[in-house]
């Protein structure tokens, strides 16, 4: 008869790593083509008002943004501390928000013009009478469709 010995000896494998650069090169690429840059550096103080009521834009491709505040630390020996507004990366006035929508609208498809909106970013100490300016100026470039950036306000803020 046949002796039955137990192998209680006997090790689980070791897990080969020899794919894991591989993997992790994969995860690189897809997070480098997946995200996006900031197109545009932010040259004024932005603190948004806060807001109970914040929807998010659908599709922000179709939204063209205008910053108004105070310039940051770095710009202000150049151009002071009274609020100004951002077009893109440079400060400008409200007469050149009419090139500024056109421009806008040339980088637009046909039948995408319509859609466009125009977000206005403004710090929350910023007088009302730049961002008063800013519509006048919008509605003779007949960009109706405006929205305004908040920050969601804390719960139980009423």
């Amino acid at each position: 008869m046949a002796v039955m010995r137990k192998k209680g000896g006997k090790e689980t494998p070791g897990i080969s790593t020899a794919s894991l650069p591989d993997v992790i090169f994969m995860l690189l690429f897809f997070f480098m083509v997946s995200t996006t840059m900031r197109e545009t550096e932010v040259m004024v103080r932005l603190r948004l008002p806060e807001a109970s009521e914040v929807q998010k834009l659908e599709k922000k491709s179709l939204v063209s943004y205008i910053y108004v505040g105070q310039p940051l630390p770095q710009y202000q020996a150049k151009y002071g501390t009274a609020p100004r507004i951002q077009l893109n990366d440079s400060y400008r006035t409200t007469k050149d928000i009419l090139e500024f929508i056109a421009s806008e609208k040339d980088k637009l498809s046909e039948e995408e013009r319509p859609l466009l909106t125009t977000c206005i970013k403004a710090d929350q100490s910023t007088l009302m009478g730049i961002v008063s300016d800013l519509k006048q100026e919008l509605r003779r470039a007949n960009a109706l469709k405006i929205s305004y950036a908040a920050a969601k306000a804390a719960p139980g803020y009423e």
